[in-house]
């Protein structure tokens, strides 16, 4: 076993909240954040001393409000060591901002993350635009330390601050005809410099998606921080998706649009690359990209004379927790 979920933090079906109740409990919740804004930079220097050197950054009071109650250590990735702050900072793929490792950190303080919204629509009884407070009003932090394998073969382990994606989902009560959930990244050209690029082959705006029961899998997580504090925007700012058994384009970042949907949506690099790139990108050393091998791995940090390759587990090591949703499936068509 490579995680550890304590049995208390399991994800369970329940029945939605009366909205009556909700919205009260949501304007309790806000004027208790407004009154604790004096100990706000107390409760973020606490969960900096989690992760010494990271800086405890100024953060909305609602979340601020989650962080005195949140479940540090909800699961763990087993035997793994935590990827220093700086390398998940400072090396990623958001291609919004540039094509080059460093180009989100270079760039992406140009996003505007305040106010952010989240249209909810398609086959769902509660559509509707939300805030993140609106959005999160009843759930409570919990940090997942997750394994992040990219399909460039180069991997990361992330501690993560969010909510199950399950918890969205029921609150906003999706219609049997709901078999798959889109998500879409902003597009904001004026912010993201990378979408004015001639030389980009994305059509804007990112899209990704989840089949209902991966979307519903208690390991699928909405992610508004990491490392104890709010999410950087380089690494997809102010919410974005964390699908661990997968590679890591379908963990799409700073997201504006959830649509429940009857039919399979089209995905941006399935679109772009279908030969490469297929819907579901569970992570698998035995089916190989067709210009590299994803047997093996590079974690990082690691350097040219002690690169740190390692072989890569099937679906990222959380077989144990996820290979039931694929049994029927023959996953080196369905890739």
């Amino acid at each position: 076993m490579l995680i550890r979920i304590p049995a208390g933090g399991d994800c369970h079906e329940s029945e939605v909240t009366p909205e009556a109740i909700y919205r009260s409990r949501r304007r309790f919740i806000q004027g208790a954040a407004l009154a604790g804004a004096a100990v706000g930079v107390p409760l973020l220097a606490r969960a900096a001393e989690q992760y010494p050197g990271v800086p405890a950054s100024p953060a909305p009071p609602w979340f601020v409000g989650k962080l005195g109650d949140a479940r540090w250590r909800a699961v763990v990735a087993q035997g793994e060591a935590i990827t220093p702050y700086a390398d998940a900072t400072q090396y990623n793929n958001f291609y919004e901002f540039g094509p080059n490792k460093g180009d989100p950190a270079r760039y992406a303080a140009e996003l505007k993350v305040e106010p952010w919204t989240v249209l909810v629509d398609g086959e769902v009884e509660k559509p509707g635009r939300y805030s993140l407070d609106d959005l999160f009003a009843e759930g409570q932090l919990e940090e997942r330390i997750y394994r992040l394998r990219c399909v460039e073969a180069w991997s990361m382990v992330i501690p993560w601050l969010g909510f199950p994606l399950a918890d969205l989902v029921q609150m906003v009560r999706p219609l049997s005809a709901a078999k798959f959930v889109r998500f879409e990244t902003a597009y904001r050209p004026d912010e993201m410099r990378g979408t004015r690029s001639s030389f980009a082959l994305i059509d804007w705006p990112y899209v990704e998606g989840l089949r209902m029961d991966e979307a519903m899998h208690p390991l699928s997580l909405l992610a508004v921080g990491m490392y104890g504090r709010m999410l950087p925007n380089q690494n997809g700012a102010p919410l974005r998706l964390v699908v661990p058994w997968k590679y890591g384009f379908k963990s799409i970042k700073s997201i504006v649009r959830i649509s429940f949907v009857r039919e399979q949506p089209r995905t941006t690099w399935q679109s772009m690359a279908p030969e490469e790139y297929g819907f579901y990108a569970n992570v698998n050393p035995q089916v190989s990209h067709p210009r590299w091998s994803q047997a093996r791995e590079r974690r990082l940090p690691g350097s040219l004379f002690s690169p740190n390759v390692r072989d890569t587990l099937l679906f990222n090591g959380y077989a144990d927790q996820v290979a039931d949703l694929y049994a029927s499936m023959d996953l080196t068509k369905d890739y």
